[in-house]
């Protein structure tokens, strides 16, 4: 009897002694988390259907939807609910608020480049974005070259507009850049005359036209200035969190959830006002779901 007592007891022991060895493994953001019982999502007000918010501080979108999927598995992981905070983020500090702790994973459009990694990771690619012009339809722009002398809006903080400059049709082109603080408001400079262009990823230009009074009066013209991929992000060499990110979507890609969820955000309506994108996955975006990687966009340029 009292063998077993004994046994029973080192047995406890030893499975407690697990537990906390378990606990004491987890490091980075899954530690942090694990602790406070609150995970922080960096949520965008008008980033396309990538994500955007429903106004009362609710946020949805194809990257949240993937976020909110990788906050379960991280709950299970640890072995806790965690309760999810939405931080909305700009351009100009989504890397910032990731760097500082503020922000655990950043579910906007940022695009993954050889600069930003210098400061914060990526998981593997959920989009692949062609920057394109936003023009009013009647605009006669249906190129690059015809901004010559006109007003180039962009918003404060992305790559646009650097990518329009390095554009070989670009050369001799000038023009001026004029600055949003953030997608909406640069839509808004298009809308009011104030810009002739707006330069950004082409699926949130379609979104915003989708969304706007009159859709009509806006297009996506002139040509592909640049591919880049869109991923979500993570603190700098957070092991633990980008396996536990990476590992959803790879299991999203395998078990056919990340096609229907593109499907839903992408082809079909979308909320509150059932605008439709009808954008169809593009082939980069099939090569990068077949061949998962966290590749930079520079690396899309040599190809």
């Amino acid at each position: 009897m009292k063998h077993r007592i004994l046994s029973a007891v080192l047995g406890c022991a030893g499975l407690i002694s697990v537990n906390a060895a378990v606990a004491e493994e987890l490091t980075g953001t899954l530690k942090k988390v694990a602790d406070s019982g609150k995970i922080t999502m960096g949520v965008r007000d008008s980033s396309g259907v990538l994500s955007y918010t429903l106004g009362d501080g609710k946020y949805t979108g194809y990257h949240v939807e993937i976020c909110q999927k990788a906050i379960e598995n991280i709950s299970k992981q640890i072995g806790k609910k965690l309760e999810v905070a939405y931080q909305p983020v700009t351009s100009q500090n989504r890397i910032p608020l990731v760097t500082n702790g503020t922000v655990d994973l950043e579910c906007g459009s940022t695009t993954n480049n050889a600069t930003r990694q210098k400061d914060v990771s990526f998981a593997v690619t959920t989009f692949v974005e062609e920057v394109r012009l936003a023009v009013k339809a009647d605009s006669g722009i249906t190129s690059i070259t015809q901004l010559a002398n006109r007003k180039v809006a962009t918003t404060t903080g992305t790559t646009s507009v650097q990518t329009l400059r390095k554009n070989e049709r670009a050369n001799g082109v000038n023009f001026d850049e004029v600055y949003g603080k953030d997608h909406a408001d640069s839509f808004l400079l298009l809308e009011t005359g104030r810009a002739d262009a707006f330069v950004m990823d082409g699926s949130l230009l379609a979104g915003l036209i989708a969304r706007a009074k009159n859709p009509a009066d806006y297009k996506v013209a002139g040509e592909v200035l640049n591919v880049e991929p869109i991923a979500i992000m993570v603190r700098k060499d957070d092991v633990q969190m980008k396996k536990a990110v990476d590992d959803t979507i790879k299991g999203m890609i395998k078990s056919g959830e990340l096609a229907k969820t593109y499907d839903k955000w992408f082809m079909q309506p979308t909320p509150p006002s059932g605008a439709k994108m009808s954008m169809p996955m593009s082939e980069n975006l099939k090569a990068a779901l077949a061949n998962p990687n966290d590749n930079p966009m520079e690396s899309y340029a040599k190809k």
